[in-house]
């Protein structure tokens, strides 16, 4: 016969916690059973140890005081509470009391079912092992084939559900659903509800288990778990099982584990490959780079070659590079941020084909930034609404900023490296902004992109030593002159266009040059002269 004291001496009961210390435990169990009404004791014997969630006491606790009177009386071993559910902490009165009357309770976590509680504590106290063996072997060979057999996470995921006797999910770490079970059917728990009650938990999708309630569509209480998936990885995927209560036993933890580590070693598995996958096409690209920078590249040939990655003959080119701003308040380290590129690289392998058809996505393996081409014509107003919505999109499942910085389109395959560098550098640029954009478009700001890396001082000094007093004219006359001479040098010192420009006679325009050419003591229409005013006009406006 065994006692409480056996039952909780046993490791894998280690999960049931004694608080009310100091109580005789000495007591032969007999039997065990579930149970939810408050006269449980007008119904069993002496001899069994209940198991309880406590559901009727939710509301009126202290009535559990004349539930331990009744149980003492029949010479109830113990009382199983299970929390979290309905009672989120057994009160502290009814722990007294329970030591005043040398009556056992005893606290389950939430993340233990009572039918598994209740099959495990019976085949321990009958000493039947027998079922629970042949169990635990069958599920073994029944994963192990999976994983010889190279099974898809999909077909796992379905031959895990029919182990376990009730409906699961797979979720990747932006919390989307990748894979279900064949026994998914409950109409009154729809996967979208079900997404939809479990993103109302704060902190729910966390590197730890949970067990938590969530509202059907019939408005009923039904209980799930969540576990991570662990493979070394910060951001994991999910395991939801809707109704855990109702698995079949005797060993569905086992069960579970098994199926975690399966899981977990497919996806390491599927990592590995993909990595390979990407690899390739990342080595195309920069080959593809790397020779129109040396102007020895076919445009037909890449086309042709057996593996092209779906590029095509087009009108329309255009790169764009997508890289992860992290908030400056935050530490990141590069293996999280490795990842967070991963994910967005992945959500856009899967989603980018709908969103923007042929285009094709490449990996920057010197950047570790996803590369987009695009090779079909879109107008910038709709592809920054696009990229814009691509954004928010994966914010919305897991913090990742993500900004994309976009070279200008080009009508032949040979010119997509300057396209790619067009992006490099509005990517370098919007580094330097103190506010962040999402969408940044390359636009070729000539002079003045290299004016703005001159130092203020000496750009200031060169342009009044060169303009004199048209450096910042103060009266109408100068003015007047300043604008003579930048209409006079855009028109490339043509008298005429000049004339036309600024609605005036040729004459008034060559007696205003003469004035110019005295305050500056020098030619205007001479090559050096005229390249040193237009710089000097260029600085002073900046």
């Amino acid at each position: 016969m065994k006692t409480l004291q056996d039952i909780l001496s046993v490791p894998r009961f280690n999960d049931l916690t004694l608080i009310t210390p100091n109580v005789d435990l000495e007591i032969d169990v007999i039997n065990v059973e579930i149970t939810e009404t408050p006269d449980i004791s007008n119904y069993t014997s002496s001899g069994t140890l209940l198991l309880t969630t406590a559901m009727y006491y939710k509301d009126k606790p202290k009535e559990m005081i004349q539930l331990i009177d009744s149980l003492v009386t029949i010479q109830c071993p113990g009382l199983c509470i299970k929390t979290g559910r309905f009672l989120d902490i057994i009160p502290r009165d009814i722990i007294d009391y329970a030591i005043s009357k040398n009556f056992p309770i005893i606290e389950i976590p939430i993340t233990k079912p009572l039918g598994g509680i209740l099959t495990e504590i019976s085949h321990f106290i009958g000493e039947s092992k027998e079922e629970e063996i042949a169990y635990a072997l069958d599920i073994q060979r029944k994963f192990s084939s999976l994983l010889l057999s190279d099974a898809s996470l999909d077909k796992i995921t379905k031959e895990f559900g029919d182990v376990l006797q009730t409906p699961i999910l797979l979720l990747n770490p932006l919390k989307e659903v990748i894979a279900t079970s064949n026994n998914w059917d409950n109409k009154d728990m729809s996967t979208e509800h079900l997404m939809k009650e479990l993103f109302s938990f704060e902190n729910l999708f966390e590197n730890k288990t949970h067990n938590i309630l969530v509202t059907s569509l019939s408005h009923e209480q039904t209980e799930v778990d969540v576990y991570p998936i662990k493979s070394n990885t910060y951001y994991p995927y999910y395991l939801i099982i809707l109704s855990p209560e109702k698995m079949s036993y005797p060993v569905a933890e086992f069960a579970i584990e098994q199926g975690q580590m399966v899981l977990s070693f497919t996806l390491l598995k599927n990592d590995k490959l993909y990595e390979v996958d990407k690899h390739r096409k990342s080595d195309y690209l920069a080959t593809i780079i790397e020779r129109q920078e040396k102007n020895n590249f076919d445009e037909q040939q890449w086309i042709t070659y057996e593996a092209n990655f779906n590029l095509e003959i087009s009108k329309f080119y255009q790169m764009i590079s997508v890289s992860i701003i992290q908030d400056d308040t935050s530490v990141i380290s590069n293996k999280i941020l490795e990842e967070k590129q991963q994910i967005v690289y992945e959500w856009l392998d899967t989603n980018l084909p709908n969103i923007l058809p042929k285009s094709v996505l490449f990996s920057d393996k010197s950047q570790h930034h996803c590369i987009i081409l695009l090779q079909q014509p879109i107008s910038s107003t709709a592809l920054t609404k696009i990229l814009t919505n691509v954004h928010d999109t994966i914010y919305e499942k897991l913090p990742i900023f993500t900004q994309f910085s976009c070279g200008q389109a080009y009508s032949h395959l040979d010119e997509i490296s300057k396209s790619l560098t067009e992006a490099k550098i509005v990517e370098h640029d919007m580094l330097e902004q103190t506010k962040q954009k999402i969408v940044y478009m390359y636009k070729a700001k000539g002079m003045a992109r290299l004016l703005d890396t001159i130092q203020k001082d000496e750009a200031t000094y060169f342009a009044k030593d060169c303009l004199k007093s048209l450096y910042s004219p103060q009266t109408d006359m100068d003015l007047e002159l300043r604008k003579t001479l930048k209409t006079f040098l855009d028109n490339q010192c043509e008298i005429t266009k000049t004339a036309n420009d600024l609605f005036i006679h040729r004459n008034t325009v060559k007696y205003r040059i003469d004035n110019i050419q005295e305050i500056l003591g020098l030619e205007i229409d001479t090559p050096e002269h005229s390249f040193k005013l237009r710089l000097a006009l260029e600085l002073s406006e900046n």
